[in-house]
């Protein structure tokens, strides 16, 4: 898997403080964004968060370039719905004929009779795939064929608001490997270019109690433990 930051709300954690300076003083919009903001901006970004006031986080967006993230994870991924998704065309982009061109589940990889199989079913796959558009079967109907683990690329924005659900949800032990990966290279990224913003962003249990119907019994114990998934 391959993440990058393609683009971002330039200043995001004085724009934030700006966009709440605006709703509780009496100042006019040209006056936001003079300086004041880097001062401000990390007592009242924390007060924001604690008073559940995070519709200011919306002004700010962060938009990632993805490679090499399998469908069974995108079909996660778009689930969020307050995010826009640009995906790789399994209709117009032939597939590759590679088994390394399917995310392979590290249990799988570390078991090496379960990884022959995985990959002779790959490759018949593929093989199949590749024999049904030799026979002049469109891509839109030869991709019936191929597995939910073939990666995917995607372009995807969000707004630091849902990024910080996105975190709150993807970053907890019960969340699906792949993508608990993904988030935690994306928080990487915004806390990067936001560290005020993102100073609090990850699973409830780092900053209180865990709020999953079922809890995992290992949360973490600090944001260092989350960020590098270690204890």
């Amino acid at each position: 898997m391959n993440v990058i930051l393609l683009a971002h709300t330039p200043e995001p954690d004085e724009l934030v403080a700006a966009a709440a300076k605006i709703c509780y003083r009496d100042v006019a919009a040209v006056e936001l964004l003079k300086g004041e903001e880097k001062n401000l901006s990390r007592k009242l970004i924390s007060e924001l968060f604690s008073s559940g006031h995070t519709s200011t986080f919306e002004h700010v967006s962060f938009t990632f370039g993805i490679d090499g993230l399998s469908r069974v994870a995108s079909h996660q991924l778009v689930r969020h719905r307050l995010a826009s998704f640009s995906q790789q065309s399994q209709r117009y982009v032939k597939m590759n004929y590679d088994p390394e061109a399917v995310v392979i589940p590290p249990s799988i990889k570390n078991n090496p009779e379960a990884l022959e199989i995985y990959l002779d079913a790959i490759k018949n796959s593929q093989d199949t795939y590749k024999k049904l558009i030799e026979l002049g079967i469109s891509k839109e109907d030869a991709r019936f064929i191929l597995p939910h683990g073939h990666s995917t690329r995607l372009v995807v924005t969000m707004n630091a608001r849902e990024l910080h659900h996105f975190f709150s949800l993807r970053l907890c032990r019960r969340a699906q490997w792949e993508i608990h990966e993904l988030a935690r290279r994306m928080l990487i990224l915004c806390r990067e270019k936001a560290p005020v913003l993102f100073e609090k962003a990850g699973c409830a249990c780092i900053f209180g109690k865990c709020t999953e119907a079922r809890t995992c019994g290992n949360p973490y114990k600090d944001m260092e433990a989350l960020m590098f998934d270690c204890d």
